[in-house]
């Protein structure tokens, strides 16, 4: 107990705990061990370290966080009520019921309403045998398991890609281990990520053959130091919401980075790219908006009531298929490796061509399976998962008028269709019109107001997840299609920025609602216009500043303004006390 951070006392019985536990500062965690406990110190460190969670408990152990101190109070002056109740212990071999004392706290709080959260312990020992023979089978299980190798199996991921499972992880958990041991904290090992990464794009800009090979390698160690922290925090347990929103938001921003940096150093050697890069991470971002809003769509499901799904589930039992289908999506790891490879021994240039072919591959694969599902579950949206949807939408004033004002195309399937309509026309314009036409500025404001409609009502139908996605492609697309069709010098770069920081606060607004926090405060969303008001004002823009420079300095002043609402909003929330103290553990392909 000692090596995890308590101060021991011992307690004779109830009535000295509780006297005991008063006299400990109220902002403290403490915990309840029973002294027979026998067990691994891995399993003590599951049950009563893990800060994402008030109360925890394993058998003949319980913990409560400040926020869970009230309810443990309660409960201890009531265990005399709980005497035969108890909790499964997670043991098969040991007895099912734990009716130690913190066995029995751990049911009235429960009882009271206060979540106990019991870690999965696997073949970790935590028992409190009642007599000789029993503990001296504990010790025997207990010495049959070797805690450390235990707790570094844990640290990695159980659904990680092909690449990270057997290029990375087999040493990465090591050096989380390493880092551990030196006191480094998985922020750190983040921004030491981040940093590697940024130095990579920064050899890439060289445009140099040995820039180039520089850039590959520096990718994959910065990968490596990526899987590092998370493993590092499961190794440790420190999760936190500092780490949480480092580690939802660093990856985008590393991968941003190195394309920005491609896209230099091919313009050192003579070579217009940006159109390319932009497009990869326009492409990369619907990918994962898509992914996000399925997601949060069936968030709430209690079962697969898909037939896909149950076909899913029973390939899952076929090991080559969870590989393969695991590799098609291109997940983090696969990518960057390509990346990297590419980097070294081909051109900017290729490097994007493999990434938009491979990309829109894994994109059509993946929605087609989500549409199949889709199609086919039984079960009704939630008014949470409506309210997910409709936060991703990010629907700015324009759009919240329109649906205030209930007006609404017919039909089952009219969101996703009034969504894919507007967002065919915006792009049909942008790319039709000469460039700067006021048609295309007509064509925003139709798209503004359909916006509204697709949203007029909650977005509860089976293909209603379909809807933010359509946004994005809608936006992303059309900032990319005036900015490569303005031919003005630096128009691209500027997009490229303005897509970087509005991306942002979309990744922003799916990390907050996966905390359980909801979306951005509206007044921030209304302040940066949603998408179809910043869809309306590029248009705009790009028929006021036709053919001229001036294009490129909105662009770039309306991403600053953009960038620095985002930044300032989600710093401020992140580092609050209201922020949720989560570790993601489904990496986005």
């Amino acid at each position: 107990m000692r090596s995890l951070g308590f101060d021991v006392q011992a307690a004779a019985d109830v009535t000295e705990a509780a006297r005991l536990l008063s006299a400990v500062p109220a902002d403290r965690r403490v915990a309840l061990v029973d002294p027979r406990f026998v067990g691994h110190v891995h399993a003590l460190r599951l049950g009563l370290t893990d800060p994402r969670f008030p109360a925890a408990t394993v058998p003949g152990a319980l913990t409560a966080q400040p926020e869970a101190r009230p309810a443990l109070v309660r409960a201890l002056d009531t265990t005399a009520e709980a005497v035969g109740a108890g909790v499964p212990t997670g043991r098969p071999d040991a007895p099912v019921i734990d009716r130690t004392v913190p066995g029995r706290i751990a049911v009235t709080m429960d009882a009271e309403g206060t979540a106990v959260q019991r870690p999965e312990l696997g073949s970790l020992v935590a028992a409190v045998p009642v007599d000789g023979p029993a503990r001296e089978a504990a010790l025997s299980d207990r010495a049959a398991v070797d805690d450390e190798a235990v707790r570094l199996r844990s640290a990695v991921k159980a659904h990680d890609g092909f690449f990270t499972t057997f290029f990375i992880s087999p040493y990465s958990r090591y050096i989380a281990r390493w880092c551990a041991r030196r006191g480094l904290t998985p922020n750190q090992v983040t921004t030491a990520s981040l940093l590697t990464a940024l130095i990579a794009a920064g050899s890439a800009a060289t445009g140099t053959r040995g820039g180039y090979i520089a850039a590959g390698l520096l990718l994959l160690l910065s990968f490596v130091l990526d899987c590092t922290d998370g493993q590092l925090a499961r190794y440790s347990l420190q999760y936190s919401t500092m780490g949480a929103w480092l580690d939802a938001t660093f990856d985008r921003a590393k991968e941003y980075a190195y394309y920005a940096g491609l896209a230099l150093g091919a313009a050192r050697g003579g070579d217009d790219v940006w159109a390319l890069a932009l497009g990869a991470m326009v492409l990369q971002a619907c990918r994962h908006v898509i992914d996000f809003s399925f997601n949060e769509a069936n968030h709430d499901a209690v079962a697969n009531s898909s037939p896909t799904a149950a076909l899913s589930d029973r390939l899952d039992n076929v090991g080559w298929t969870v590989w393969l289908r695991r590799m098609i999506v291109l997940p983090i790891g696969e990518r960057w490796a390509m990346i990297a490879v590419l980097t070294a021994v081909t051109t900017p240039r290729i490097v994007f061509y493999a990434l938009l072919v491979g990309c829109s591959f894994a994109a059509c694969y993946t929605t087609a399976g989500r549409l199949l599902r889709s199609l086919t579950r039984k079960a009704e949206r939630t008014d949470r998962a409506a309210r997910a949807l409709a936060d991703l939408a990010d629907s700015g004033p324009l759009a919240e008028t329109v649906a205030a004002v209930g007006l609404r195309l017919g039909g089952r399937w009219s969101p996703p269709v009034t969504a894919l309509l507007a967002g065919a026309l915006m792009i049909a314009s942008a790319l039709s019109q000469p460039f700067g036409s006021w048609h295309t500025i007509l064509a925003a404001v139709v798209y503004a107001m359909f916006s509204g409609m697709a949203v007029s009502r909650p977005l509860r139908g089976a293909l209603d997840w379909l809807v933010p996605p359509i946004f994005r492609a809608a936006e992303y697309c059309t900032v990319l299609i005036l900015a490569a069709r303005s031919d003005v010098q630096g128009a691209l770069p500027a997009a490229f920025g303005l897509v970087s920081a509005v991306a942002y606060h979309h990744y922003d607004t799916v990390y907050r609602i996966r905390g359980g926090t909801g979306a951005p405060p509206q007044w921030l969303v209304r302040t940066i216009g949603g998408h179809e008001g910043r869809t309306l004002v590029v248009a705009v823009l790009a028929a006021v500043f036709t053919q001229h420079p001036a294009f490129t300095v909105a662009l770039t002043t309306l991403a600053v303004a953009v960038a620095l609402v985002v930044l300032v909003e989600s710093i401020r929330f992140w580092v609050s006390s209201g922020a949720p103290a989560v570790h993601d553990e489904g990496e986005p392909a």
